[in-house]
């Protein structure tokens, strides 16, 4: 039975939750269409526009990404610290940069004479919008109906571009943070589109490794310097020493980038048994072995759904979103302490 995405969010256990759209048919978001030779790389640079488009408009951050050929990966954080700091004035301005304002809102901007009853409505209104700006349904909405309108304009059809509802995860700890923005970084070269973590453009991984998230030289149309909106940049990482802000990822960015480098070399099929003869910092870190790391990365798409963390944290998700028991709950951590 589908679930409510109210169900699969509870900002009480975490703000972290891995998304996921896939498309339908045989459309593309990028690759070659090899019946049509058509190619399709192009939307990946979109795809990325639109993600930090929206991600300066809402009070979400962008942890990790990978763009593949025919769905996507996000690890989004909400930031209900910063939603509840935004002035009226300054959700209007947001709101209103993705959708028409309403008069009496322009109205209440401008300083005119309004009755009480109508401001009521407009602070109803106004708290409304508040609550949609860390809402990822809104998010992803905003995202996923944007790129259907262009892909569809592009190939001259109508109709459904993407399948259904997105899919949702609650990260529940760390050690879940981590192994799913790992999973997702190593989406290209598990799929063996790229070789290396380095290469992987249209990842997280390769826009925190080079500052972009695509050669400059490769683009054919608008790149992200330039337009209309102030980037955010990428969710930091704020465990190295110099790093002073109170917001991020508490973990090192070369040492994940170290962690998921080896990860995977481990994981590449033709390098399967070539263990590294070094142990990554980070799983000293998150007190995790090499082989435990392994198997949560290498099956972290197929085996867990809904929610993924310590059975303890598990069983507070549930709780709190009204389920008798979560999917990987047997899963997870089998060989964790």
């Amino acid at each position: 039975m589908t679930q409510s995405r109210q169900s699969q969010v509870s900002l009480a256990d975490t703000p972290y939750y891995h998304c996921i759209s896939r498309c339908v048919r045989r459309a593309y978001l990028c690759g070659e269409d090899k019946y049509t030779g058509h190619s399709f790389e192009h939307r990946r640079q979109w795809m990325v526009e639109r993600m930090h488009q929206l991600a300066s408009i809402f009070s979400i951050n962008i942890c990790a990404y990978a763009i593949m050929s025919n769905h996507y990966h996000l690890v989004l954080h909400i930031d209900e610290h910063e939603n509840y700091l935004l002035s009226n004035e300054q959700v209007c301005q947001r709101w209103g940069s993705l959708y028409s304002m309403p008069t009496l809102i322009d109205r209440w901007l401008k300083e005119q004479t309004i009755s009480d009853e109508e401001n009521k409505a407009v602070l109803n209104i106004i708290n409304a919008w508040r609550d949609r700006l860390a809402d990822i349904s809104w998010f992803m909405r905003c995202l996923n109906e944007f790129i259907a309108r262009k892909a569809n304009k592009e190939d001259e059809c109508t109709g459904r571009f993407w399948e259904g509802r997105f899919k949702s995860q609650a990260l529940l700890d760390e050690d879940a943070l981590l192994t799913c923005m790992a999973y997702v970084d190593l989406n290209p070269v598990r799929a063996k589109m790229n070789t290396s973590v380095e290469t992987s453009e249209y990842t997280s991984a390769y826009e925190r490794i080079h500052g972009v998230a695509f050669k400059e030289e490769s683009n054919n149309e608008s790149s992200l310097v330039g337009l209309s909106f102030k980037k955010k940049p990428l969710l930091g990482f704020i465990g190295d020493e110099h790093e002073t802000q109170q917001l991020g990822i508490p973990f090192s960015l070369l040492d994940y980038i170290e962690l998921v480098d080896w990860s995977g070399r481990i994981l590449r099929e033709d390098k399967r048994g070539a263990i590294a003869s070094h142990h990554p910092k980070l799983l000293n870190t998150l007190g995790l072995d090499s082989e435990t790391w392994l198997s949560l990365a290498s099956s972290f798409g197929k085996d867990y759904q809904g929610a993924v963390g310590s059975l303890e944290e598990l069983a507070l998700f549930a709780a709190h979103t009204g389920k008798r028991w979560m999917a990987s709950k047997n899963e997870l951590r089998r060989n964790m302490p």
